[in-house]
């Protein structure tokens, strides 16, 4: 490790190897920082912070603070950041509450500048929040989603793998994966096709995603009525399963469907 005669570091905390933290850094004592981290000027990490292997955070960013929830009565809880994540000027991530007892990030993810993120947040993996993301408590988001900037994520709404959403989105409702969402309110524009075959999905795959999605959000039908077609009519599959299980389990409510009025996104 090396730490510069200004960066202010706890004699408690566990810094791993091949570590730089920089001048006016604040590391506090409950935190564990994993091998070649690089820790930016002036940021500050607080007790119960988990960073993985590699982690960048950039200057001003604060992590594992304490929730802004009034009901936090000053538990034990943690922050846990995965390897290889950057977190650029001025992030603010919150440590969990008694809900979970965790915020977490996970790997090989991107937090542009001035994104919030909230106590009891589960972040996947490979996911990119672009500048000033708000993301409120509670929120799950799964891998390789990517939320554009300023959008603002409402308590307790779940993001699907795979999903984009547009920026200066208001997501109040949950959000299924492989989609794209854009408009106010929050709409289905069709499925993420350029994000998928990035990833190694086959035509077949993307256009087994599209059928179903024809029949959820194009044909007019609500979602139990769509659900038992897309069981009649598309063959079992892990992303089809997926879909009708993430819909079906959703507490919020899922974003609003195709109308006639607009054009195809598809």
């Amino acid at each position: 490790m090396s730490h510069h005669p200004l960066a202010n570091v706890h004699p408690d905390a566990k810094i791993g190897n091949n570590v730089t933290i920089e001048p006016f850094a604040t590391i506090k004592s409950d935190v564990v920082i994993g091998d070649d981290c690089w820790i930016g000027p002036n940021a500050v990490i607080w007790e119960g912070a988990r960073l993985g292997k590699n982690v960048k955070v950039y200057p001003g960013a604060s992590i594992s603070s304490i929730p802004q929830d009034l009901k936090f009565a000053g538990e034990k809880t943690e922050t846990f950041i995965g390897d290889n994540t950057v977190i650029r000027e001025y992030v603010t991530i919150s440590r969990g509450t008694a809900d979970k007892h965790k915020t977490q990030i996970g790997s090989n993810c991107l937090l542009m500048a001035y994104v919030h993120i909230a106590h009891d947040c589960i972040i996947g993996n490979n996911c990119i929040f672009a500048n000033t993301v708000q993301v409120a408590g509670h929120v799950v988001i799964e891998d390789w989603a990517i939320i554009g900037g300023s959008s603002a994520v409402h308590q307790f709404v779940k993001v699907g793998a795979h999903v984009m959403v547009s920026g200066g989105s208001l997501v109040r409702k949950d959000v299924p994966p492989f989609t794209k969402a854009a408009r106010e309110p929050l709409t289905y524009c069709g499925v993420n096709t350029i994000g998928l075959r990035r990833r190694g999905f086959s035509s077949e795959k993307i256009s087994e995603i599209q059928d179903t999605y024809r029949i959820i959000f194009l044909k007019g039908l609500n979602n139990s009525k769509a659900l038992d077609l897309v069981d009649q009519e598309i063959s079992p599959s892990p992303e089809r399963d997926y879909i009708v299980d993430f819909i079906r389990s959703s507490e919020r409510g899922v974003m609003k469907g195709f109308s006639t009025s607009s054009a195809s996104f598809e």
